[in-house]
């Protein structure tokens, strides 16, 4: 008698795409650099990133990372762990401390990545993951590892299309590949194309216009075009005691209390420039030398006028600050006493970019209802060059390029 073995595996039909997920309440400040300022990690191979964030449960829990690499969708690749990574990754977080003189109590956690563990061996999209001690995912948060194989080459131009030529923004740029030939670009060659590192509006799937030998020449008008927005808002509260242009009021209660002068809907006066950083956030304080365990938290009140133009829409105040998530800690809530709506948001010391969205009862998010959309304003363009050669298993990254619409042109 034969006894036949049977193995069945579970094949998934369609791959899950890699969203970043947001933290619990208890974590905040989520640092993530590569070798810029930008808190949007793009680094070229054999370069460093860093992740710095803070648990205000502040009794040293236990947290481990992993680290996924993706195809150019944001699904996982076919990779196996040894063929992207030299090492182990689902290591403990050592680098840790408590902080001191704060009111509010925090453990800081740092993580630099190459390092005595892991180290990343090929170009591409790459999640990292956290996790707590009882293995659940905390949070996770994407970045891109690049060779400097492709030059790109970027213009930002107004808009040809009358109906929003004062509100959009195009990219334009070529893609110049060195050292090697592209045989069938259409097939190999994709682009996404990122506005103020934000992955939600990124543009996907553009093929080149046309090619001009070697060089794949993209000079769409609608098809790499961006609603401009509006210069984000600012507050700093670096210094614990003292107002600004942007604070009105500071007062002492379980912590500081920063309360702000109520902001207007710009949407719809003339467009005004002033500087932002494209609404990322910086940590620091004059209370102390450590930015990372001696800035404090405090409470910061937001208002703006509730206007018909809302409706029944909810209203979030807006960040990198806590990624751009909508949750319940800044949705804002309407005051009948005062016709404002009004948020209080727990922040770290530092200065912080913000702006107001809405967001409808099917779930559709408006970025410039109450900003406004303006052809002048300052934005940074990221362009990503993904190549898949015949028979290669995942998307490698070949050629990054930038340009910023201050130097927009006709």
């Amino acid at each position: 008698m034969r006894t036949f073995l049977i193995f069945l595996f579970t094949i998934p039909l369609f791959a899950q795409i890699q969203e970043e997920v947001n933290p619990p309440e208890n974590i905040k400040s989520i640092i993530f650099k590569g070798s810029t300022e930008d808190q949007f990690p793009i680094i070229q191979l054999g370069e460093s990133i860093h992740i710095e964030f803070d648990d205000t449960y502040a009794d040293e829990q236990d947290y481990y990372y992993k680290v996924v690499h993706c195809d150019y969708d944001w699904t996982p690749s076919s990779l196996l762990k040894s063929q992207y990574l030299n090492g182990i990754d689902n290591q403990r977080i050592i680098n840790y401390g408590n902080s001191y003189n704060t009111l509010q109590p925090y453990s800081n956690y740092s993580l630099t990545i190459p390092n005595n563990n892991i180290r990343l061996k090929v170009s591409g999209n790459y999640i990292l993951e956290i996790y707590n001690n009882s293995y659940e995912l905390q949070f996770s948060r994407r970045f891109v590892v690049y060779k400097d194989i492709a030059k790109v080459g970027a213009v930002i131009k107004r808009s040809r299309d009358f109906a929003y030529l004062n509100e959009k923004q195009v990219v334009q740029f070529t893609i110049n590949p060195s050292g090697f030939q592209l045989v069938n670009p259409k097939k190999e060659v994709k682009v996404a194309i990122l506005r103020n590192y934000h992955w939600p509006t990124a543009l996907y799937n553009i093929a080149p216009q046309y090619t001009l030998g070697n060089q794949l020449v993209y000079k769409y008008d609608k098809e790499t075009s961006f609603f401009g927005g509006n210069e984000f808002l600012n507050f700093d509260t670096s210094d614990l005691r003292a107002p600004s242009a942007a604070i009105s009021r500071i007062e002492y209660k379980e912590l500081y209390h920063h309360s702000l002068f109520p902001d207007r809907h710009r949407a719809d006066r003339p467009y005004t420039y002033y500087p932002d950083i494209n609404g990322d956030f910086v940590i620091r304080t004059l209370q102390g030398n450590d930015n990372s365990r001696e800035a404090e938290y405090t409470q910061v009140h937001f208002s703006i006028p509730y206007k018909a133009n809302i409706g029944l829409n909810d209203v979030y105040v807006f960040g990198k600050f806590n990624n751009y998530a909508l949750t319940e800690e800044n949705k804002m809530t309407y005051n009948e006493e005062s016709g404002y709506l009004e948020a209080v948001i727990k922040i770290k010391q530092g200065f912080n970019n913000y702006k107001y969205v809405t967001r409808s009862e099917d779930g559709t998010i408006d970025l410039n209802t109450i900003g406004g959309n303006f052809h002048f304003t300052e934005n940074n363009y990221t362009i990503l060059v993904y190549y898949r050669n015949f028979g290669d298993l995942y998307d490698s990254v070949i050629g990054i390029g930038s340009a910023n619409s201050r130097d927009i042109n006709n």
